[in-house]
């Protein structure tokens, strides 16, 4: 059998951008996006049109999350308008890309994609414990050229990981060592009128010194859309189930967090989407979880993600691409991400877990 080869630039941009204005921020981003941000909108623009979106439909849902954002946080609204000069483009234009989840909650021809996250925390050698997480994000084939890394500076907080083209944020660790995995959920109320959860996610690294803060953070926030974030810093860890009908705390398992893509609270899992993740999210997560109780206990970022690695016959948790599939439903692993809070570093392959050693890690320090 023929591998599947998913097409990935040549170099993968970073984008570093440093200002304390962020509108200034934003413009230096979008600068180094004037290609890219036209491009990922235009895959998006065909997404949105597989699931029976109409362009007039994105626009005024584009312009309700700016809105929802700006009465939010000025400074994130400030940051998008930035990016949209700098790439010069329309405002709403970035505002769609940040808004996207939202925006496809509308459809059910455009299912969403596979993530799956896993932290731990270990005894440390002769000292505190320590606590890393590795992350999969698996997502349209179609989008595996319109990612980046990205390093921000000038905020309260400096953040390096990795976003999208226009969108502020997505995983990645801060200068305050406050680290964020991030998986997309599905729940029935799900839609426009609260802050994108990508958003939310680049606020919570710009502006959080630890879990506590990011936690308050995420449950002051108007939500209309679902999500999770793992939050976990150099002493605590969370796992949140974001959601419109409201803010949950799944309890860790023996140290350990695992996350794919549905609920693990009761109140949100009884609206779940589960006709778009079911079997496959639980299968992936209970197939981890055996993995971490067969004998395997990692220490390292690099030996948990060694657990991500699967193959024929196995739940796909590396994520391999059906490219006889069409438009919308060409899942494929385009980045796998680690996250360390006691060094403030996030390392990002360009790939899935099973393309570890063949493949460098680009690493990013955020302070």
């Amino acid at each position: 059998m023929t591998p599947t080869v998913i097409p990935r630039p040549a170099h993968r941009p970073h984008i570093a951008a440093a200002a304390t204005d962020p509108y200034d921020r934003g413009t230096a981003r979008g600068e180094r996006l004037r290609d890219g941000i036209p491009a990922a909108a235009e895959v998006y623009d065909r997404l949105f049109a597989l699931g029976g979106i109409t362009p007039d439909r994105v626009r005024e849902d584009a312009e309700r999350a700016l809105d929802a954002i700006g009465r939010f946080r000025p400074a994130a609204h400030a940051e998008i308008s930035g990016i949209a000069h700098g790439a010069g483009v329309e405002e709403w234009r970035v505002a769609a890309l940040n808004a996207r989840t939202e925006i496809l909650a509308r459809s059910a021809a455009v299912p969403p994609g596979e993530c799956t996250t896993i932290v731990r925390r270990v005894p440390g050698d002769g000292g505190p414990p320590r606590t890393f997480g590795v992350q999969t994000w698996d997502w349209h084939v179609e989008l595996s050229g319109m990612w980046h890394t990205l390093e921000s500076r000038g905020g309260r907080h400096d953040v390096v990981g990795l976003t999208e083209n226009g969108i502020l944020g997505k995983m990645g660790v801060n200068s305050a060592g406050l680290a964020l995995h991030f998986n997309i959920l599905g729940h029935v109320d799900d839609g426009i009128g609260g802050i994108p959860v990508h958003v939310l996610a680049a606020i919570v690294l710009e502006e959080s010194g630890s879990v506590a803060e990011a936690v308050e953070i995420v449950r002051g926030a108007p939500l209309a859309s679902s999500g999770s974030f793992a939050l976990f810093d150099e002493t605590d860890a969370v796992l949140l189930d974001l959601s419109p009908v409201g803010v949950f705390a799944v309890p860790p398992t023996h140290d350990t967090l695992v996350r794919t893509n549905h609920f693990l609270t009761p109140v949100p899992a009884a609206g779940e989407k589960s006709w778009l993740y079911q079997p496959d999210s639980g299968e992936r997560h209970d197939f981890v979880r055996d993995r971490l109780a067969g004998g395997r206990t990692p220490t390292t970022a690099d030996e948990l993600a060694g657990l991500l690695v699967t193959g024929a016959g196995e739940p796909p948790v590396t994520c391999v691409p059906d490219l006889d599939k069409p438009l919308g439903r060409r899942w494929a692993g385009l980045a796998t991400l680690t996250l360390e809070p006691a060094t403030r570093t996030a390392r990002i392959l360009d790939g899935t877990p099973a393309d570890i050693g063949s493949r460098d890690w680009r690493v990013l320090t955020a302070g």
